[in-house]
């Protein structure tokens, strides 16, 4: 990956309607954006790692831990468009976009998903893990069904494949929602209207299926957790205090 240069982005915006203030709540004695970017910077292979937000007190609280920050437009639709936003201020030839709200990530995420760009039909790269039974049918647990090659067929909210003779298939995927984009894939994807099968099940990414941008995925090596509900804080809190955390000396 040495050929390339790859910044790392981490959008975080301060308003969330599910979690209030969710990327700056306190878990295991740091906010959970600084989480995320200790695990993202200490992989090595991003330069820079930024956070991407419209929130001056987002920015302070980074810039007091001595984390980067690009400011972006409060008017920004998606974390996919503060993506692009960075890009047109830090120039790099793949852009990953870090969920800010994955406080459980680990620096042994990034290599998988940045590896695929050795080829070079890899536009858009993404990562997935094997579902665990309980999300099976849980809409909430992204599932993707891949060609042969790591090319995504489909992401759905539906337990796909279909099962159809009941024959106990368990090889599901659940996919986890970091992706790495060459420049163009990036701008050619934030600058397209949303697509009709991402507004009917509420999944950005369809965009770049149902626009012929070809998205691969690679195996993470471990499940996250999101952090959604007060819940999810508990038990994400619950992880980092159970074991080292990312961390930089």
């Amino acid at each position: 990956m040495s050929t390339f240069r790859i910044a790392g982005v981490i959008p975080a915006r301060l308003s969330s309607t599910r979690l209030s203030r969710k990327v700056l709540r306190s878990i295991a004695g740091r906010p959970m954006v600084e989480w995320v970017w200790r695990a993202a910077a200490s992989s090595g292979l991003m330069d820079p790692v930024v956070v991407a937000t419209d929130s001056d007190e987002v920015a302070s609280v980074c810039r007091e831990r001595g984390i980067p920050v690009a400011m972006t437009s409060p008017s920004c639709p998606s974390g996919s468009d503060r993506v692009r936003e960075v890009a047109r201020q830090i120039d790099a030839d793949i852009y990953v976009n870090i969920q800010g709200d994955e406080p459980t990530l680990t620096a042994d995420f990034f290599p998988p998903l940045l590896s695929l760009f050795s080829r070079p039909e890899v536009q858009v790269s993404t990562l997935a893990v094997r579902c665990q039974p309980h999300e099976f049918t849980n809409p909430n647990a992204v599932k993707v069904v891949t060609a042969l090659d790591g090319r995504a067929l489909y992401f759905s909210r539906a337990t796909i494949p279909f099962d159809r003779d009941n024959t106990g298939f368990s090889g599901y995927r659940k996919h986890l929602g970091i992706y790495a984009y060459r420049k163009a894939a990036l701008e050619l994807f934030a600058s397209l209207p949303p697509s009709p099968l991402e507004k009917l099940e509420r999944l950005e990414q369809l965009r770049l299926l149902e626009n012929n941008i070809a998205l691969y995925v690679a195996e993470a090596p471990r499940d996250t957790i999101g952090v959604d509900t007060e819940e999810d804080l508990a038990h994400a809190e619950a992880a980092l205090k159970g074991a080292a955390g990312p961390a930089i000396a």
